[in-house]
């Protein structure tokens, strides 16, 4: 069944209006018609099964047949700390990672990455564009929310953001032994909310990762082998999820 977004001022008792690109494509797209049948999410964890009763040139309205919890959310609300990296790797890398469940995304600026954000125009265009990817991939996986994209942080702001989780992982290729690994992941189950923090192609600098132990943020091995940057936050979702899952 086809899934769209809106937001809790389109619900109307057992009603809800649909506006905006979804019209033209659940339209000329879809080919949708009054009668055929149709899932809206709030963005806040509730699917809304309804029936097409209304198709105009601006709007669809929807009539509301029964409302079920999404259940595709995790217990722990994970933010992605992502070091910023090269060409357009972070829109495979946002789109995975919420695909995987995480919670929100914050592109982070780090010592060693190669991409230096200093046009705010350009940054506020990627923003949309990922926010876009983040919208599409939540739609794709049938999330009950849509993860954000956060606006870029420096490493320390990433890092004072970071140490107020319950629990922040910063997986490094030089931290030894997948014990320690496991043991950090399995406390995840107490926690509301986590971060994890993963560098760019260059990896953290050791001053980076000292900051980030002072702040309480636990170093973690992923294995013996070095792994790309999109490669490493994707593996650490994988990883929190087999713990977390029921």
């Amino acid at each position: 069944m086809h899934r769209f977004y809106v937001n809790e001022k389109q619900i109307h008792d057992n009603l809800i209006t649909i506006i905006g690109s979804d019209v033209n494509h659940i339209k000329n797209v879809l080919r949708m018609r009054c009668g055929d049948e149709l899932v809206i999410c709030n963005g806040q964890g509730k699917d809304y099964y309804c029936i097409i009763n209304r198709v105009s040139d601006g709007e669809i309205e929807a009539k509301i047949d029964f409302v079920k919890d999404t259940g595709s959310e995790l217990q722990t609300k994970i933010t992605l700390f992502q070091g910023l990296p090269k060409s357009d790797k972070m829109e495979l890398i946002i789109q995975k990672a919420v695909e995987l469940g995480v919670y929100e995304v914050v592109p982070v600026t780090m010592a060693r990455c190669v991409v230096k954000n200093t046009d705010k125009k350009k940054e506020e265009k990627k923003l949309l564009r990922w926010q876009a990817i983040a919208e599409s991939a939540a739609k794709q996986s049938h999330r009950g929310i849509i993860p954000k994209v956060r606006p870029i942080m420096s490493f320390k702001e990433a890092i004072n953001y970071a140490s107020k989780m319950d629990l922040s992982l910063l997986p490094y290729e030089n931290e030894k032994g997948m014990e320690a690994t496991r043991e950090a992941i399995f406390k995840l189950k107490d926690c509301q909310s986590a971060g994890i923090i993963i560098g760019p192609e260059g990896g953290f600098e050791e001053a980076e990762v000292k900051l980030a132990k002072d702040h309480g943020i636990i170093p973690i091995s992923l294995g013996r082998r070095i792994l790309r940057t999109e490669t490493a936050a994707l593996a650490t979702l994988s990883m929190m999820i087999l713990y977390l899952e029921d």
